[in-house]
């Protein structure tokens, strides 16, 4: 299930958006206004943005270079009744993922918008890795921004925790060596960069992923395997 951020000030058609994508299974937040939506992407965590440009105070395309500038990873929908080749291109360039015109079939945007998410979550686009399995709580994290989440809570992590968890779910299910793990670390700020510290990040990561059914093991003498609970 995706959380996604519905920007229209249109009543009626936000509305049966709302509805319609709920239905499919999504979490929908609705905001009326520009500002209203920077607002929110402020204080909430979204898988996706549905922008329309024509709104009130603050202006769908005012918004999206706003938030290209704070979340670039985050895929955007434009719904606009503009029409016009330039008006696709100027919001294309602006960093909108796709652009869709009124009036639009339902189908079509669904169609859209999941090949969008789709995409998003593919590590060589910026966007998410995800490990877990029924019964338990997904682990899903950035691939771009140090930031994790348990179902829907978010993780505390620390810009090593961060690097080190990234690490191991891309690997999932592989051994990764002290010295890949060193070695990832070195561009990352800060101090603790060395094998006994390895060892309390490790710790850390363990008691913050207990309820995700994940286990990092030590494989003796080779390095660290992360394991997925079994389905």
């Amino acid at each position: 299930m995706s959380h996604l951020l519905i920007v229209e000030d249109d009543d009626l058609l936000r509305d049966a958006l709302s509805a319609q994508l709920t239905q499919a299974g999504h979490s929908v937040t609705p905001a009326s206004d520009g500002a209203r939506a920077q607002a929110l992407l402020l204080s909430s965590r979204f898988d996706g943005v549905l922008l329309d440009l024509g709104l009130p105070q603050v202006s769908g395309m005012a918004v999206l270079c706003w938030l290209r500038q704070r979340l670039p990873a985050l895929p955007v929908l434009i719904l606009t009744a503009r029409d016009g080749v330039e008006d696709r291109v100027q919001g294309l360039n602006a960093g909108a993922d796709d652009y869709l015109t009124k009036p639009f079939s339902m189908a079509e945007l669904q169609a859209r918008l999941a090949a969008m998410l789709r995409r998003a979550r593919l590590p060589a686009f910026g966007g998410s890795l995800e490990l877990g399995s029924e019964g338990a709580r997904h682990l899903r994290v950035d691939a771009k921004l140090p930031q994790a989440w348990l179902g829907d809570e978010p993780l505390e992590l620390t810009q090593r925790e961060w690097a080190l968890l990234s690490l191991l779910v891309s690997h999932a299910g592989q051994v990764i060596s002290r010295e890949e793990v060193l070695s990832a670390w070195q561009s990352e700020p800060g101090e603790g960069a060395g094998s006994n510290a390895l060892e309390v990040y490790i710790h850390r990561l363990r008691r913050k992923l207990a309820d995700s059914g994940l286990n990092i093991r030590n494989v003796r003498g080779l390095g660290y395997l992360l394991e997925s609970p079994a389905p």
